[in-house]
Order: structure tokens, then sequence, then C-alpha cells
């Protein structure tokens, strides 16, 4: 009985032209080779299982091969050809940095390259997962990389180009290998089949090569495992269930359910598809999925980023066209946070249950939606119309604006209207409605501003200093009892009375002038209430400080001090809280 050997190290491409999804690195490759512009260091990146090894392999046995083709492939039949199949060259080595990623490691490597090659012109050194190496083992081997010998070529491969020094890529010729997608996956997997006289249908192999996501030797690790499973027989219904992937049956049927609003069946569906074994976080991921391609057949441009079986593609496009892009969004947003929350979820039954109802009333949600957007529209257009035309009355007495500015009237824009004269012919005549009411309502405003003045002036009374200074001093008793630093500011200003109704505010400085002006509203409200007078107004001004006399002597530090204090007493309290001792 023959050794059984995967499909992954069985049908591994042997040439450049076998290589799959990759023809922008391999006919660069080919190109160097025939013109002999190789470089001396390379860099393969890529997702994992897409041919980085594999080209590396294929570059170091074509480079030694003594009777390559006009197309720059290896003749597999030279002795160096022949030496390299059967796993014998001397001048191929293979390091594996996951697990030899240390600085002995690379110097044990280095000093192998100081040897010329044995039977070729190159010797090739292959280092997979570079980018395991340590800091120090990158440093030891920067030397080497930057002047190596001219037979020596360095060929490194990394998943995580990103964890690699910048001195060590500026040193290489970079490739990027790409993913290998689902037609070529397919088309591959196809040709094995053939090989291996394998009856396999076409929608089994696209379920294998989405699951793979680009990486072939997943989708040959695939395809030998169900071809085990199965007996040699590669049917659509036994590879998702081995590959434990819900059928899109299941997502068709669920969205009429959920169009209908049959809460009932789409519970039903769910506990039928959870008798299978199917997890919640599957489930929401297919369904989520499956949203995104109804949304992708919505534009016909972007039909072409549909990946799904071949048969279903024509029902996709069915089903998107009763739906519309915004309920589609809608859905899919829905979903993708029920995605994020489902791990944290205590019932995880009740939370897939609670999704699907909000799935199924999703509809009626959005109308719901859509009219309070409109109602509350409309309410703020009304409340800003009213604004418009109102007039809004300062709290408190105004600033006198240092220069009166000239008013500017816009003029008046008249909106044309054009009616169609067929549409005034069809209108019926316009009811004139009557103005009397119109004209009471303008009475009864007019009698009420009138009263309210009336009321106003009534409850003025006279402003004396006597019942000013008392009020003021009960306001400043308040803030003295609700420990308010503006306490001492209250105490120093001076009051003057001006006319009936208002008085000035004096004050030292800007300082407590922005004190007193901190309590406007409150004490404008206190003075009103305790001296019964609406109409009284206010103002605080900050007296200029007078000139020092030239006669007076200077103080000194320690007079200036105990100034201070008397018109700040708090600054005495600071001192002694802080225990502080004054250097006069």
């Amino acid at each position: 009985m023959d050794r059984f050997v995967v499909s992954a190290r069985k049908y591994r491409p042997q040439h450049f032209d076998t290589v799959v999804g990759q023809e922008h690195i391999t006919t660069t490759l080919k190109n160097a080779i025939r013109n002999q512009q190789l470089a001396h260091a390379f860099l393969f990146c890529g997702p994992r299982g897409v041919g980085k090894t594999t080209c590396a392999r294929i570059l170091a046995k074509t480079i030694n091969c003594s009777k390559p083709t006009k197309e720059g492939e290896a003749c597999d039949k030279c002795e160096s050809c022949t030496s390299f199949r059967e796993g014998g060259s001397i001048n191929y080595f293979e390091l594996d940095a996951a697990s030899n990623n240390s600085v002995d490691d690379i110097r044990t490597l280095t000093e192998q390259v100081r040897f010329a090659p044995q039977g070729g012109r190159y010797k090739v050194y292959v280092i997979d997962e570079v980018h395991m190496l340590s800091t120090a083992a990158f440093n030891a081997f920067l030397k080497t990389l930057e002047e190596p010998p001219s037979y020596a070529i360095f060929i490194l491969a990394t998943t995580e180009k990103h964890k690699i020094l910048p001195t060590i890529l500026s040193r290489c010729q970079i490739f990027d290998f790409r993913r290998i997608t689902t037609a070529d996956t397919v088309a591959h997997l196809e040709s094995i089949c053939k090989k291996e006289k394998i009856n396999a249908e076409k929608p089994a192999l696209q379920i294998i090569a989405q699951k793979s996501e680009g990486c072939m030797r997943d989708a040959l690790s695939l395809l030998d495992k169900i071809v085990s499973f199965t007996n040699g027989e590669l049917k659509y219904a036994q590879t998702l269930e081995h590959l434990n992937i819900l059928d899109e049956d299941y997502f068709f049927r669920l969205l009429t359910q959920i169009q209908t609003q049959d809460l009932s069946g789409a519970l039903l569906l769910y506990d039928e598809i959870n008798q299978k074994g199917f997890e919640g976080e599957l489930f929401l991921g297919g369904m989520a999925e499956f949203t995104r391609n109804l949304l992708v057949c919505q534009d016909k441009k972007a039909v072409q980023l549909l990946d799904v079986v071949e048969s279903f593609k024509d029902r996709y496009q069915t089903a998107a066209a009763g739906l519309s892009t915004p309920t589609l969004i809608s859905m899919l947003n829905l979903l993708t946070e029920a995605e994020i929350q489902y791990k944290s979820a205590r019932n995880k039954r009740l939370f897939i249950e609670m999704t699907l109802i909000r799935l199924c009333y999703l509809q009626q949600a959005l109308t719901l939606s859509t009219e309070g957007e409109a109602l509350v529209k409309k309410k703020m257009t009304d409340v800003t119309a009213g604004l418009r035309h109102s007039r809004i009355i300062p709290y408190g007495p105004q600033p006198t604006p240092l220069m009166a500015q000239p008013k500017v009237t816009e003029p008046a824009r008249q909106p044309r209207l054009t009616i169609d004269e067929a549409v005034l012919e069809k209108a019926p005549p316009a009811r004139v409605q009557p103005t009397a009411k119109l004209n009471a309502l303008s009475k009864i405003r007019a009698q009420f501003k009138q009263d309210n003045l009336q009321n106003t002036e009534a409850q003025a009374t006279s402003l004396e200093i006597e019942a000013l200074t008392q009020a003021w001093k009960s306001y400043t008793q308040i803030l003295r009892d609700a420990k308010n630093p503006a306490v001492q500011p209250f105490d120093a200003a001076t009051l003057r009375i001006i006319d009936e109704n208002s008085f000035e505010v004096l004050t030292s400085s800007n300082i407590e002038q922005r004190f007193v002006e901190a309590e406007r509203n409150h004490l404008y409200a206190y003075l009103q209430e305790q001296l019964r007078n609406k109409a009284l107004q206010f103002s605080v001004i900050a007296q200029e400080k007078k000139e020092q006399n030239p006669t007076e002597g200077i103080l000194t530090s320690k007079e200036r001090y105990q100034e201070m204090v008397k018109r700040y007493p708090l600054v005495q309290q600071l001192k002694e809280r802080l225990r502080l001792d004054l250097d006069y």
C-alpha cells in the first residue's frame, strides 16, 4: 500500500507557471532570472498559504539549474534539479525563524555564508517566519545582509511585515503576495479532482474556497478531509454539514418571515437551526453576511462583489429587488451590533430571539421614526418662525454702547410666484376671512399692555438711600452666611442714587466690579422685592484710582501689608492658616 501524501504536498507547484494567483510575482522573478538581474536579498510577505515558501524554493531551484528553459523555468532533469527535488542539495538552506530566533542561530548561518557553493552558482538561504527573530538576531544579521558574497542569496518570508526592522526592509527587494481569489481556488481544486478521479459538485468546491479565505493550503486540507468523509463523493449538502456552515436557504426563509412579520415562524426557524447545533454567533454572522450580499445586489455595478455559489446569485438579486436600501442598512446595523453584544449576553437564546423580534418589526420602527422626525422638524420650524418675529427682552440692564450704530434696513425681497392659469380656473374661490377677530385681538393685547404698565408704575416706589442701604446690607449678610467671596467687594462698595428708579454701585477696582456683576441676577431680584420697585435698575462702575500725592511718603513693605490687611482681612487669615513668616 502506497503511503498517503496530503494534497498540499503532493500538488505543491514545482514551476513558476503552476503557482496559483501570483502572476505578478512569478513574472517578475522569471524576467529577473532571464536577464540575470537577481537581487541579493528578497522579502516575500503576505497571508499564510498563498505560496511564499513555494516561490522561494522554485527560485532557489531555477537559479542553480544548468539548463534553464527560455521562459526562465527549471529543466527538472539536470543534476542540480534532481538533487533539489530529492532534498539533497547542498546549496539550499532553509531556517525556521520561529524556533531558531537567537543570535547564535544567526551567527551559525552567517559563518556558513563564507563557503562557496558546490556544484552550482548560488547558495540560497531561506528564512521562514523572519519576523520571529529577536532584535539582537536582526542586528547580527544586518552586516551580512547588506554586503553578502556574490554567490549568496537570501530569501526572507513573513506574514507580518510590520514587525520587521526598517533597516532590514531597506536591504531587501519586497514582494507582496495576494490572497488567492475564490475563482482561482475553485479552478485549482477542479484540476486536482480530475487527477484524483473525484466526483465533485462545483457548489461544494465553491464552499470550500470561501471557507479557506484565500489560503490554498487550507483549501487543499479541507478537500482531503471532506473526500475522506464522503468516500470520494463531494456533495454540496455533505460539505455544508462537515464544515458546519449554515445553508443559505435558511436565511432566505427567514427573510420572507421578516418581510411578512411572521414572528412565530421566525422563532420556530431559529429553534430548528439551534437544534442542529449551530451557535448563535454563527447564526448572527451568517445573517449579517446574507444581508450584506443583498445590499450589494442593490447596485448593478457592485454585483461583482457578490461571492456566493453560482446557483444562488439569481435568487439574491430577486430577493434584493423587493427590499429598500434603508431597510437593508438598518438590518445590517442591527445585526452587527448584535454580534458585538452577543458575547456579553447572559441568556444567549433570549438575546437572539429579541434580535429576531426587532428584525420582524423593523419596518414599523423605521416608519414611526420617519414620522417622528418629520413632526420634530415641523415643530422646530414653527418655533424658529415664532422667534424670528418676536422681540427678546434681555434680563437686566443693557450696557450703553460707546457709539451709536446706524441701523441698516434690508430691502424686503418680493418673492415671485408663478401660478398656472389652469390651476386658477379649477381652484375654488378663496374664502375671505373676517378681520373683526383680528382687530378685537389687537385691542385686547393693547389693553393688556396698558394695564401691565399701570400696575408696574403703581408698584414702583421712590428710591431712598436709607432703604437702599439697608437692603444692600441685608443681601451682604446673606452672602456672608453663605461664605461667598463677594462679601468684601459688597462691603467696600459705595451706592449713589441717580433717579427714582436707578442707582450706581461704585467699586474701587475691576476685580470688585466683577464680583458684584457675578451676583447681578440674584441681587436684581432681591432688591426689586425688598424695595417694592419692579422698575429698579442699577449699574456697576469701577472708579479710577486717584493719583498718589507726590508729597506723601512711599509706603514700606510692612505698611503696604498692613494696608492690604485693612482692606482685605482674608489675607491675614490666609497667613495664619498657612503659618507664613513674612520677610519685610
